[in-house]
Protein backbone atom coordinates (compact mmCIF):
# COMPACT_ATOMS: atom_id res chain seq x y z
CA UNK A 1 0.00 0.00 0.00
CA UNK A 2 1.70 2.93 -1.05
CA UNK A 3 2.35 5.86 1.73
CA UNK A 4 0.17 9.09 1.93
CA UNK A 5 1.11 11.95 3.13
CA UNK A 6 -0.88 13.73 5.20
CA UNK A 7 -0.67 14.97 8.02
CA UNK A 8 -2.55 12.78 10.22
CA UNK A 9 -0.46 10.91 13.05
CA UNK A 10 -1.58 8.27 14.38
CA UNK A 11 -0.80 9.12 18.26
CA UNK A 12 -0.58 12.49 17.87
CA UNK A 13 -1.30 13.96 21.42
CA UNK A 14 -0.23 11.21 23.10
CA UNK A 15 2.53 12.41 25.86
CA UNK A 16 5.30 10.43 26.37
CA UNK A 17 8.42 10.56 29.30
CA UNK A 18 11.38 8.73 28.04
CA UNK A 19 14.28 7.88 30.30
CA UNK A 20 15.75 5.19 28.02
CA UNK A 21 19.12 5.27 27.17
CA UNK A 22 21.19 2.61 24.73
CA UNK A 23 18.63 0.86 22.58
CA UNK A 24 15.31 -1.47 24.21
CA UNK A 25 13.96 2.18 25.71
CA UNK A 26 14.83 3.93 22.99
CA UNK A 27 13.63 2.16 20.42
CA UNK A 28 10.23 1.64 22.02
CA UNK A 29 9.59 5.59 22.21
CA UNK A 30 10.66 5.95 18.95
CA UNK A 31 8.02 3.77 17.11
CA UNK A 32 6.01 6.38 19.46
CA UNK A 33 7.72 9.23 18.18
CA UNK A 34 7.91 8.78 14.45
CA UNK A 35 3.87 8.26 15.02
CA UNK A 36 3.16 11.54 16.24
CA UNK A 37 3.93 11.05 19.81
CA UNK A 38 5.17 13.81 21.65
CA UNK A 39 8.17 12.52 23.24
CA UNK A 40 10.95 13.75 25.72
CA UNK A 41 13.81 12.69 25.89
CA UNK A 42 15.78 13.09 29.47
CA UNK A 43 19.21 12.26 29.02
CA UNK A 44 22.09 13.00 31.96
CA UNK A 45 24.06 16.37 32.12
CA UNK A 46 27.54 14.47 31.76
CA UNK A 47 27.53 13.58 28.35
CA UNK A 48 23.76 12.70 27.78
CA UNK A 49 22.68 8.31 26.59
CA UNK A 50 25.99 6.30 26.35
CA UNK A 51 24.64 6.06 22.96
CA UNK A 52 25.83 8.99 21.97
CA UNK A 53 29.55 7.31 22.36
CA UNK A 54 28.91 4.19 20.09
CA UNK A 55 29.59 4.48 16.59
CA UNK A 56 28.97 4.53 13.68
CA UNK A 57 30.44 8.17 13.08
CA UNK A 58 31.15 10.51 10.04
CA UNK A 59 34.25 10.03 9.23
CA UNK A 60 35.45 7.59 12.00
CA UNK A 61 35.92 10.25 14.76
CA UNK A 62 33.45 10.12 17.97
CA UNK A 63 31.36 13.37 18.53
CA UNK A 64 28.68 13.63 21.26
CA UNK A 65 25.86 14.33 18.00
CA UNK A 66 27.25 12.30 15.61
CA UNK A 67 26.80 8.45 16.93
CA UNK A 68 23.96 6.48 13.58
CA UNK A 69 22.72 4.67 16.82
CA UNK A 70 21.87 7.68 18.42
CA UNK A 71 20.62 9.86 16.06
CA UNK A 72 18.21 6.78 14.37
CA UNK A 73 16.77 5.79 18.01
CA UNK A 74 15.83 9.57 19.10
CA UNK A 75 14.01 10.67 15.96
CA UNK A 76 11.24 13.12 16.13
CA UNK A 77 11.80 13.50 20.17
CA UNK A 78 12.67 16.49 22.29
CA UNK A 79 15.75 16.05 24.39
CA UNK A 80 16.38 17.90 27.65
CA UNK A 81 19.08 17.02 30.54
CA UNK A 82 18.37 16.16 34.11
CA UNK A 83 20.16 15.20 37.36
CA UNK A 84 18.43 12.58 39.24
CA UNK A 85 20.52 12.23 42.00
CA UNK A 86 19.79 15.83 43.25
CA UNK A 87 16.63 16.66 44.72
CA UNK A 88 15.88 19.66 42.43
CA UNK A 89 16.24 16.92 39.67
CA UNK A 90 13.92 14.44 40.90
CA UNK A 91 10.98 17.62 41.54
CA UNK A 92 11.32 18.55 37.95
CA UNK A 93 10.76 14.53 37.12
CA UNK A 94 8.06 14.37 39.40
CA UNK A 95 6.07 17.44 37.59
CA UNK A 96 6.96 15.69 34.37
CA UNK A 97 5.68 12.69 35.02
CA UNK A 98 2.05 14.96 36.00
CA UNK A 99 2.62 15.37 32.59
CA UNK A 100 2.92 12.01 30.80
CA UNK A 101 0.28 9.28 29.73
CA UNK A 102 3.36 7.14 29.27
CA UNK A 103 6.76 6.66 31.21
CA UNK A 104 9.49 3.97 29.58
CA UNK A 105 12.80 2.92 30.98
CA UNK A 106 15.53 0.51 30.92
CA UNK A 107 17.40 0.96 34.15
CA UNK A 108 18.53 -2.00 35.85
CA UNK A 109 15.47 -2.44 38.49
CA UNK A 110 17.03 -1.52 41.47
CA UNK A 111 17.92 2.01 40.19
CA UNK A 112 14.54 3.91 40.13
CA UNK A 113 13.27 3.12 43.69
CA UNK A 114 16.34 3.51 44.96
CA UNK A 115 16.38 7.05 43.65
CA UNK A 116 12.83 7.06 45.12
CA UNK A 117 11.42 6.99 42.06
CA UNK A 118 9.77 3.46 41.47
CA UNK A 119 5.93 3.17 39.85
CA UNK A 120 4.66 2.57 43.84
CA UNK A 121 6.03 6.29 44.23
CA UNK A 122 5.24 8.14 40.80
CA UNK A 123 2.33 6.84 40.27
CA UNK A 124 0.80 8.67 43.45
CA UNK A 125 1.72 12.02 41.56
CA UNK A 126 -0.02 10.72 38.35
CA UNK A 127 -2.23 7.05 38.93
CA UNK A 128 -3.18 6.92 35.57
CA UNK A 129 0.90 6.89 33.56
CA UNK A 130 1.71 3.85 32.33
CA UNK A 131 5.29 3.07 33.36
CA UNK A 132 7.16 0.65 31.18
CA UNK A 133 10.45 -0.98 32.45
CA UNK A 134 12.17 -2.68 30.47
CA UNK A 135 15.04 -4.99 32.09
CA UNK A 136 17.75 -7.80 31.43
CA UNK A 137 15.51 -10.20 33.25
CA UNK A 138 12.34 -8.55 34.49
CA UNK A 139 11.38 -6.67 37.16
CA UNK A 140 10.99 -9.42 39.83
CA UNK A 141 12.27 -12.86 40.31
CA UNK A 142 16.12 -14.31 41.18
CA UNK A 143 17.84 -13.21 38.23
CA UNK A 144 16.30 -9.67 38.17
CA UNK A 145 19.49 -7.97 39.83
CA UNK A 146 21.92 -10.05 37.12
CA UNK A 147 24.13 -8.12 34.89
CA UNK A 148 23.87 -8.97 31.68
CA UNK A 149 25.08 -8.33 27.76
CA UNK A 150 24.63 -9.27 24.40
CA UNK A 151 26.42 -12.78 24.96
CA UNK A 152 24.51 -13.42 28.32
CA UNK A 153 21.17 -12.61 26.90
CA UNK A 154 21.37 -15.01 23.70
CA UNK A 155 22.73 -17.59 25.75
CA UNK A 156 19.80 -17.49 28.50
CA UNK A 157 17.40 -17.03 26.30
CA UNK A 158 18.07 -20.22 24.37
CA UNK A 159 18.64 -18.81 21.23
CA UNK A 160 22.12 -19.67 21.16
CA UNK A 161 21.20 -23.01 21.83
CA UNK A 162 19.43 -23.55 18.11
CA UNK A 163 22.04 -20.90 16.41
CA UNK A 164 24.63 -22.71 13.86
CA UNK A 165 26.49 -25.92 13.08
CA UNK A 166 25.54 -29.38 15.11
CA UNK A 167 29.52 -30.14 15.44
CA UNK A 168 30.87 -27.03 16.09
CA UNK A 169 30.08 -24.39 19.25
CA UNK A 170 26.71 -22.36 19.23
CA UNK A 171 26.68 -19.18 17.83
CA UNK A 172 26.07 -15.52 18.98
CA UNK A 173 23.17 -13.52 16.55
CA UNK A 174 25.33 -10.61 14.75
CA UNK A 175 23.36 -7.57 15.76
CA UNK A 176 20.97 -6.47 18.85
CA UNK A 177 17.74 -8.17 17.82
CA UNK A 178 17.38 -8.81 21.56
CA UNK A 179 17.21 -5.11 22.59
CA UNK A 180 15.34 -4.03 19.44
CA UNK A 181 12.52 -7.01 20.25
CA UNK A 182 12.32 -5.61 23.56
CA UNK A 183 12.11 -2.22 22.64
CA UNK A 184 8.65 -3.44 19.89
CA UNK A 185 7.31 -5.72 22.80
CA UNK A 186 7.84 -2.70 25.16
CA UNK A 187 5.52 -0.41 22.52
CA UNK A 188 2.81 -2.95 22.24
CA UNK A 189 2.67 -3.39 26.24
CA UNK A 190 2.64 0.07 26.43
CA UNK A 191 -0.76 0.44 24.09
CA UNK A 192 -2.18 -2.46 25.37
CA UNK A 193 -2.02 -0.88 29.03
CA UNK A 194 -2.85 2.60 27.41
CA UNK A 195 -5.75 0.77 25.92
CA UNK A 196 -6.88 -0.45 29.07
CA UNK A 197 -6.03 2.67 31.23
CA UNK A 198 -8.66 4.36 28.70
CA UNK A 199 -11.21 2.03 29.36
CA UNK A 200 -11.09 2.37 33.28
CA UNK A 201 -8.44 5.28 34.02
CA UNK A 202 -6.10 2.79 35.92
CA UNK A 203 -2.80 3.28 35.15
CA UNK A 204 -0.01 0.06 35.45
CA UNK A 205 3.37 -1.25 35.62
CA UNK A 206 4.04 -2.72 32.00
CA UNK A 207 7.41 -5.15 33.07
CA UNK A 208 9.15 -6.07 30.11
CA UNK A 209 12.36 -8.89 29.90
CA UNK A 210 14.84 -9.05 27.35
CA UNK A 211 15.37 -12.82 27.74
CA UNK A 212 11.84 -13.44 27.33
CA UNK A 213 11.62 -11.80 24.09
CA UNK A 214 14.45 -14.45 23.02
CA UNK A 215 12.66 -17.26 24.60
CA UNK A 216 9.85 -16.41 22.61
CA UNK A 217 11.75 -16.88 18.97
CA UNK A 218 12.98 -20.16 19.40
CA UNK A 219 10.91 -21.57 16.72
CA UNK A 220 9.85 -25.59 17.91
CA UNK A 221 12.50 -25.92 20.41
CA UNK A 222 10.44 -25.15 23.22
CA UNK A 223 7.22 -27.24 22.25
CA UNK A 224 9.41 -30.05 21.16
CA UNK A 225 10.58 -30.33 24.51
CA UNK A 226 7.56 -29.98 26.34
CA UNK A 227 5.86 -32.55 23.99
CA UNK A 228 8.54 -35.30 23.48
CA UNK A 229 11.20 -34.69 25.74
CA UNK A 230 13.71 -34.49 23.22
CA UNK A 231 15.84 -31.57 22.09
CA UNK A 232 16.17 -29.17 19.03
CA UNK A 233 19.86 -29.84 17.30
CA UNK A 234 21.09 -26.97 15.68
CA UNK A 235 21.12 -27.83 11.74
CA UNK A 236 23.23 -24.99 10.54
CA UNK A 237 22.50 -24.27 6.92
CA UNK A 238 21.35 -27.62 5.84
CA UNK A 239 17.86 -27.30 8.28
CA UNK A 240 16.12 -29.98 9.31
CA UNK A 241 17.61 -32.61 7.29
CA UNK A 242 17.56 -30.32 3.91
CA UNK A 243 19.79 -30.59 1.14
CA UNK A 244 19.86 -27.54 -1.87
CA UNK A 245 18.63 -25.46 1.05
CA UNK A 246 19.95 -22.01 2.64
CA UNK A 247 22.76 -19.94 1.31
CA UNK A 248 25.27 -20.82 -0.96
CA UNK A 249 28.25 -19.12 -2.48
CA UNK A 250 27.64 -17.46 -5.98
CA UNK A 251 29.89 -15.07 -8.26
CA UNK A 252 29.19 -12.01 -5.78
CA UNK A 253 28.40 -12.56 -2.51
CA UNK A 254 26.09 -15.75 -1.37
CA UNK A 255 22.16 -16.56 -2.54
CA UNK A 256 19.87 -18.49 -0.78
CA UNK A 257 18.94 -21.22 -2.15
CA UNK A 258 15.10 -22.65 -1.48
CA UNK A 259 14.52 -26.27 -3.23
CA UNK A 260 11.21 -26.64 -2.33
CA UNK A 261 7.95 -27.79 -2.31
CA UNK A 262 9.38 -31.37 -3.80
CA UNK A 263 6.64 -31.19 -7.05
CA UNK A 264 8.63 -27.79 -7.63
CA UNK A 265 12.09 -29.46 -8.02
CA UNK A 266 12.56 -30.46 -11.97
CA UNK A 267 12.44 -26.56 -11.91
CA UNK A 268 15.81 -26.14 -10.08
CA UNK A 269 16.92 -28.29 -13.18
CA UNK A 270 15.71 -25.67 -15.60
CA UNK A 271 17.17 -22.97 -13.59
CA UNK A 272 20.73 -24.34 -13.63
CA UNK A 273 20.71 -25.93 -16.82
CA UNK A 274 21.41 -29.02 -15.10
CA UNK A 275 20.03 -32.59 -16.54
CA UNK A 276 22.01 -34.20 -13.61
CA UNK A 277 19.49 -32.76 -11.00
CA UNK A 278 16.62 -34.46 -12.56
CA UNK A 279 17.65 -38.12 -11.12
CA UNK A 280 15.06 -39.70 -9.43
CA UNK A 281 17.04 -40.31 -6.13
CA UNK A 282 16.81 -35.95 -5.96
CA UNK A 283 13.27 -35.74 -6.33
CA UNK A 284 12.22 -35.86 -2.56
CA UNK A 285 13.40 -33.94 0.59
CA UNK A 286 14.74 -37.34 1.95
CA UNK A 287 16.62 -37.94 -1.10
CA UNK A 288 18.23 -35.14 -1.41
CA UNK A 289 19.07 -34.87 2.52
CA UNK A 290 21.29 -39.03 1.70
CA UNK A 291 23.01 -37.14 -1.65
CA UNK A 292 23.22 -33.49 -0.12
CA UNK A 293 27.45 -33.80 -0.72
CA UNK A 294 26.91 -34.77 -4.47
CA UNK A 295 23.79 -32.56 -4.93
CA UNK A 296 26.23 -29.47 -3.68
CA UNK A 297 29.20 -30.30 -6.13
CA UNK A 298 26.71 -30.13 -9.15
CA UNK A 299 24.86 -27.27 -8.05
CA UNK A 300 28.26 -24.88 -6.88
CA UNK A 301 30.03 -24.54 -10.33
CA UNK A 302 27.21 -22.81 -12.02
CA UNK A 303 26.13 -20.76 -8.95
CA UNK A 304 29.84 -19.36 -8.98
CA UNK A 305 29.34 -18.05 -12.71
CA UNK A 306 26.33 -15.95 -11.79
CA UNK A 307 25.43 -13.02 -9.84
CA UNK A 308 23.15 -13.06 -6.94
CA UNK A 309 21.00 -10.33 -8.48
CA UNK A 310 20.55 -12.90 -11.75
CA UNK A 311 20.20 -15.90 -9.70
CA UNK A 312 17.68 -14.19 -7.53
CA UNK A 313 15.21 -12.96 -10.28
CA UNK A 314 15.75 -16.04 -12.52
CA UNK A 315 14.64 -18.26 -9.76
CA UNK A 316 11.33 -16.30 -8.65
CA UNK A 317 10.58 -15.84 -12.49
CA UNK A 318 10.56 -19.70 -12.60
CA UNK A 319 8.40 -19.71 -9.09
CA UNK A 320 11.24 -20.84 -6.75
CA UNK A 321 11.29 -18.89 -3.80
CA UNK A 322 15.23 -17.72 -3.88
CA UNK A 323 16.95 -14.85 -1.80
CA UNK A 324 20.14 -13.51 -1.70
CA UNK A 325 22.13 -12.36 1.22
CA UNK A 326 21.88 -8.61 0.98
CA UNK A 327 24.88 -6.20 2.24
CA UNK A 328 23.78 -2.75 3.38
CA UNK A 329 24.57 -1.12 -0.10
CA UNK A 330 22.09 -3.42 -1.82
CA UNK A 331 19.56 -2.03 0.89
CA UNK A 332 20.04 1.03 0.30
CA UNK A 333 19.69 0.69 -3.13
CA UNK A 334 17.05 -1.57 -3.43
CA UNK A 335 14.43 -0.10 -5.64
CA UNK A 336 11.21 -2.13 -4.03
CA UNK A 337 11.82 -0.61 -0.67
CA UNK A 338 12.49 2.80 -2.58
CA UNK A 339 9.07 2.30 -4.61
CA UNK A 340 7.59 1.83 -1.10
CA UNK A 341 8.52 4.94 0.39
CA UNK A 342 10.71 2.85 3.24
CA UNK A 343 13.62 5.26 3.09
CA UNK A 344 13.77 8.83 3.88
CA UNK A 345 16.42 11.39 4.28
CA UNK A 346 16.94 13.36 7.59
CA UNK A 347 18.94 16.18 8.02
CA UNK A 348 20.69 16.65 11.13
CA UNK A 349 22.34 20.39 12.07
CA UNK A 350 25.44 18.84 13.37
CA UNK A 351 25.79 15.15 11.30
CA UNK A 352 24.73 15.78 7.97
CA UNK A 353 22.30 14.18 5.95
CA UNK A 354 21.55 10.53 6.10
CA UNK A 355 18.75 7.91 5.20
CA UNK A 356 16.54 6.32 7.54
CA UNK A 357 14.17 3.56 7.47
CA UNK A 358 11.12 5.34 8.15
CA UNK A 359 8.58 2.88 10.32
CA UNK A 360 7.71 -0.62 11.15
CA UNK A 361 4.43 -0.44 8.66
CA UNK A 362 2.41 1.21 6.25
CA UNK A 363 -0.62 2.62 6.54
CA UNK A 364 -2.80 4.73 3.73
CA UNK A 365 -3.44 8.51 6.12
CA UNK A 366 -0.54 8.32 7.91
CA UNK A 367 2.73 10.06 7.94
CA UNK A 368 6.02 9.85 9.40
CA UNK A 369 7.69 12.59 11.74
CA UNK A 370 11.44 12.12 10.84
CA UNK A 371 12.48 15.11 12.26
CA UNK A 372 15.95 15.19 13.81
CA UNK A 373 17.11 13.46 17.13
CA UNK A 374 17.73 16.40 19.68
CA UNK A 375 21.39 17.90 20.18
CA UNK A 376 22.40 17.16 24.40
CA UNK A 377 19.91 19.57 25.97
CA UNK A 378 18.36 21.52 22.80
CA UNK A 379 14.92 21.94 24.10
CA UNK A 380 15.96 22.20 28.27
CA UNK A 381 14.56 25.79 27.85
CA UNK A 382 11.29 24.83 26.22
CA UNK A 383 10.43 22.09 28.08
CA UNK A 384 11.55 23.81 31.79
CA UNK A 385 10.07 27.54 30.63
CA UNK A 386 7.19 26.79 28.23
CA UNK A 387 5.91 23.18 29.42
CA UNK A 388 6.70 23.54 33.26
CA UNK A 389 6.27 27.13 34.00
CA UNK A 390 9.49 27.89 35.21
CA UNK A 391 10.86 31.80 35.32
CA UNK A 392 13.84 32.23 33.52
CA UNK A 393 15.93 33.08 36.82
CA UNK A 394 14.70 29.93 37.96
CA UNK A 395 15.83 27.99 35.12
CA UNK A 396 19.38 29.38 35.09
CA UNK A 397 19.61 28.70 38.77
CA UNK A 398 19.01 25.02 38.19
CA UNK A 399 21.76 25.06 35.44
CA UNK A 400 23.99 26.69 37.88
CA UNK A 401 23.89 24.26 40.25
CA UNK A 402 24.36 20.96 38.00
CA UNK A 403 20.47 20.14 38.09
CA UNK A 404 20.29 20.73 34.45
Amino acid sequence: MPVNHQDERFLEGLKVLDLGHHVAGPYATRLMAVQGADVIKVERIDGGDPARRQGPFPDGAPHLEKSALFLYLNTAKKGITLNLKTSAGRDVLGKLVEWADVLVENFAPRVLPSLGLGYEELSKLNPGMVMTSISNFGQTGPYRDYKAREMTLYALGGLQYITGDPEREPLQMGTRLAQYGAGQNAFVGSMSALWHRDGNGEGQQVDVAVSEFLATILENALSMYSYTGSSFQRTGNRGYGRAAWGPYPCKDGFVGVIAGPDYKWPVMAELMGIPELNNPKFDDRAGRGEHADELDALMLPWLMKHGKREIFERAQNLGLAFAYVANPADILSWEHLGERGFFAEVEHPEAGTFQYPTGPFQSEGMSWDLSPAPKLGQHNREVFCDLLGYTNDQFVRLRENGVV
